[in-house]
């Protein structure tokens, strides 16, 4: 199993490349083969996650064509299949957003109940309820998402709850059913414009993504396109709290700043400094850090997938911080973990309670889920000593060439296969 090893204690200190969306990544990936022409896609992410929907996509007889690390050609019309099978789905989440293309393109689908991190249930009512209201069939028998249609119409959807996945899912039937849909409550998020924005490039007639209403009116096909997937505003904050918590100086390239005005904010009440130009932002970390509340909200809001990296952050403040999080259950799992690197960190219900402490030392953590694991190897290079994060398979699901970019920023990390590593490691830095 690989781990990192870190070596805490530099400031990060330096320039960053910010690589392509993985969430946008996923959904446009999946509908790339609602055409039966050839769809080019470049500013891919290199994780894992989009490795195994590509694998997913194959296995179900589009034509996957890599034509580098981050640009694919996929042509779906060579499809014989829509049943996605159970191994895909359970290692990540965003295949059931075949759902949506092949119910789409051929009026049924079957997909796997989704697995993923384990953040917490990510309940999927709301994608069946959208789908029911355009004309479709859905059933769950062995564990299987189940749903056709004879005829997809487009009908006035309300969610009950905003969220991401349902928005783009039933976006993407929509686009190919007859007439027009209008889905109220919509989630905002610049993914679920980029997926639109995807769509429209292919030629459907999608307008309002970015606001609660989303509009579209239903189109008989679509057509080839080639498309450049935004960057992934998580990957940027990470970087941009790496920067905050080692009292570093970090330029965070290829981004697009609006996307990461929750983030910046939260940095700037803290007391960094951050400096925003047009496709990069500065974070700069001199002076002590102090305490703030922050509260997930779907974006607009602050983003629950940066919600372990700020408290990590702000285990390092001065005074008493408040976490709350409003979007996924689970998401406090690594509190013990930076229990151990002496982090003072208490959860109530849904609320953590962070009395800052001057330093964290190392120890042998593990990640529990991709960002919280990102968040622990924030907490390992702001530490004293040495730092083990077992379980990064899941941070490889979602950052690419994790170590690398921050060895770039002069962290002392390494990616290592076995204690003999660990010890050649620490016997080098030491």
């Amino acid at each position: 199993m690989e781990q990192y090893v870190i070596k805490g204690g530099n400031p990060l200190v330096g320039e960053v490349k910010i690589g392509g969306a993985k969430n946008a990544a996923l959904a446009i990936l999946a509908a790339a083969i609602m055409t039966d022409e050839t769809v080019y896609i470049d500013n891919l992410p290199d994780v894992r996650d989009i490795n195994v929907l590509l694998q997913a996509i194959e296995g179900i007889g589009a034509v996957v064509e890599r034509i580098d690390r981050h640009t694919v050609k996929i042509n779906g019309s060579m499809i014989r299949d829509v049943n996605i099978e159970y191994e895909y789905i359970k290692k990540i989440r965003a295949s059931y957003y075949l759902l949506g293309a092949l119910l789409g393109k051929y009026k049924k689908a079957e997909v796997a109940l989704p697995g993923g991190c384990n953040i917490g249930s990510r309940p999927i009512d709301q994608h069946i309820k959208g789908f029911r209201a355009l004309g479709a069939d859905v059933r769950i028998e062995h564990g299987l998402i189940i749903t056709e249609a004879e005829e997809l119409i487009g009908n006035h959807i309300y969610l009950d709850v905003v969220t991401v996945g349902a928005t783009i899912n039933i976006m993407m039937v929509a686009a190919l059913a007859k007439g027009n849909t209008i889905i109220e409550n919509a989630a905002k998020e610049p993914h679920v414009v980029d997926v639109a924005n995807f769509l429209n490039s292919m030629g459907a007639n999608i307008k309002g993504a970015g606001t609660d209403v989303i509009r579209i009116k239903g189109v008989e096909k679509l057509h080839k396109t080639e498309y450049s997937i935004i960057p992934d505003q998580i990957e940027a904050g990470t970087f941009m709290f790496a920067a905050a918590a080692t009292k570093g100086d970090v330029t965070v390239k290829n981004v697009i700043p609006k996307h990461l005005e929750a983030t910046t904010a939260k940095l700037l009440e803290i007391g960094c400094e951050v400096e925003e130009f047009d496709d990069a932002v500065r974070v700069v970390s001199s002076k002590p850090l102090q305490h703030t509340h922050v509260k997930t909200l779907p974006y607009p809001g602050y983003p629950t997938d940066m919600q372990p990296q700020i408290a990590v952050t702000l285990g390092l403040s001065q005074g008493t911080s408040i976490v709350t999080e409003s979007i996924f259950e689970n998401r406090f799992k690594y509190v013990d973990e930076l229990a151990r690197m002496g982090g003072d960190i208490k959860v109530e219900g849904n609320t953590a309670i962070i009395n800052g402490v001057e330093k964290y030392t190392g120890a042998r953590v593990s990640a529990p889920d991709l960002r919280a694991g990102a968040a622990l190897v924030i907490a390992g290079l702001a530490a004293e000593g040495i730092t083990v994060v077992d379980d990064i398979v899941y941070i490889q699901r979602g950052y690419e060439c994790f170590e690398e970019k921050l060895r770039g920023l002069g962290a002392q990390i390494e990616k290592v296969n076995s204690e003999s590593e660990i010890q050649k490691f620490t016997l080098k830095v030491g």
